[in-house]
């Protein structure tokens, strides 16, 4: 009897432990589900990657019994909208002007650049039955632009310089890009500079035509960047890697073929992401096929750094900053190559 109850006991509670093991990890799971990453984006073709990602993914984990996709695309229609909720955790990651960021990071706002979105793909459009054949011929006239902070305006400061004209010899708007096509249209403004599909709408109605594209005036031209909260960085830096992983992928499915394209304008002409006419968005395609590209998401120090500079000089940003400080370049470096099934 004496070996018995305490043999009984070690029984007892080998099995208890064994149950206790086995059951905490359901109940710790069950108690504290994981949010998915939410990622802000706006409804131009500039940001067509992320919601081509967050399809793949959720398709990816449909078919693999894995439940809901760990990052979700949340849509905004203007920048500072899309900034106020990156600052205050709203959104998590969001797509954003690049001169935004460092301007944001030098007020010590804790963000990093993770990929590139896309090249090229902003237009300046004037109305069909304008006489504007040049682009000095908009001299004295008024052009909206999506935000000082825009790449776009850059643009516009490229053309002006290579015309020897300056910011007195037009009026500059901010709007938001969906709202320009049909300020065209009313004639409250003579033009626009923006990114697609908001030229390419204006263009198939037949109500205005490009006098510039950046196709033809500024190749390596990049202007949305997926940037990430750096507290997200440091505490789910595998689930930024995947987003990374889907959004380069997603790249270079794009460029390879009309096919792809295609489906990609159903997939972003969808509510859930832009909302719009899936139509518009093969026009943007391939009116030319190269009027955006997505194939080539390198992270290039110098082009940032030309970045920079233009927006010192456009004195949008107030002083410069170091590379590193804005930039997370181990993620693209990183990038594992996937093959999407869409």
């Amino acid at each position: 009897m004496k070996d018995y109850l305490p043999m009984r006991r070690r029984l007892l509670y080998s099995g208890l432990g064994a149950a206790l093991a086995t059951a905490l990890p359901r109940i710790a799971l069950g108690a504290a589900p994981v949010s998915p990453l939410a990622v802000g984006g706006l409804p131009v073709t500039c940001n067509l990657t992320l919601p081509i990602a967050c399809t793949a993914k959720t398709l990816a984990n449909q078919q693999a019994g894995l439940g809901p996709a760990p990052f979700v695309y949340h849509k905004y229609s203007g920048w500072p909208e899309i900034k106020e909720s990156l600052m205050t955790g709203r959104i998590q990651a969001a797509y954003m002007l690049a001169p935004l960021v460092m301007d944001l990071v030098n007020t010590r706002i804790p963000l990093k650049i993770v990929s590139l979105g896309h090249r090229s793909g902003a237009v300046i459009m004037v109305r069909t039955d304008s006489g504007y054949r040049r682009f000095r011929d908009l001299r004295g006239r008024a052009i909206a632009v999506p935000s000082r902070f825009a790449v776009d305006y850059l643009f516009l400061r490229k053309m002006l310089a290579r015309e020897s004209m300056t910011l007195k010899d037009i009026e500059i708007i901010e709007m938001n890009p969906p709202d320009m096509p049909a300020a065209l249209y009313a004639k409250a403004v003579d033009a626009y500079c923006t990114g697609e599909p908001f030229g390419a709408a204006a263009q198939r109605a037949g109500y205005a035509r490009p006098l510039a594209m950046t196709r033809d005036e500024w190749r390596n031209y990049i202007c949305c960047v997926l940037t990430v909260r750096d507290d997200v960085i440091q505490t789910q830096r595998p689930l930024v890697q995947d987003l990374v992983n889907h959004i380069q992928a997603a790249g270079t499915w794009l460029d390879q073929g009309p096919a792809n394209r295609d489906r990609a304008a159903h997939i972003a002409g969808d509510k859930k992401f832009f909302n719009q006419n899936p139509k518009i968005i093969q026009f943007v395609m391939e009116s030319p096929h190269d009027r955006v590209t997505y194939g080539d998401l390198r992270m290039i120090r110098t082009e940032f750094d030309e970045l920079m500079q233009l927006s010192l000089e456009a004195r949008t940003l107030k002083k410069p900053i170091a590379y590193e400080r804005y930039v997370d370049d181990s993620f693209f470096k990183a990038v594992k190559p996937l093959k999407l099934a869409l």
